[in-house]
C-alpha cells in the first residue's frame, strides 16, 4: 500500500517502511521536532490563563 508522506507530500511504500508513515528518517525528525516545539496544538483557551483567573476563589 503506498500513503503520502505528512510532512513533505512525498508517495511512498507503506509496508517495510521503517519510517512509516513518513518516507525517511528526515522527515520523521522534522516532524518530532515540530512537536517538540509545541506547532502542533489545538486552538482553544489558554489553560494558564484559566488558573489565574479562578484565584482567590474557594476551592
Amino acid at each position: 500500500m503506498k500513503v503520502k508522506c505528512p510532512v513533505c507530500g512525498r508517495i511512498t511504500e507503506y509496508e517495510g517502511n521503517p519510517f512509516r508513515p513518513f518516507c525517511s528518517k528526515k522527515c520523521k525528525d522534522i516532524d518530532l521536532v515540530n512537536w517538540a516545539d509545541g506547532r502542533y496544538r489545538i486552538p482553544g483557551q489558554d489553560a494558564r490563563k484559566d488558573e489565574d483567573d479562578n484565584e482567590g476563589e474557594p476551592e
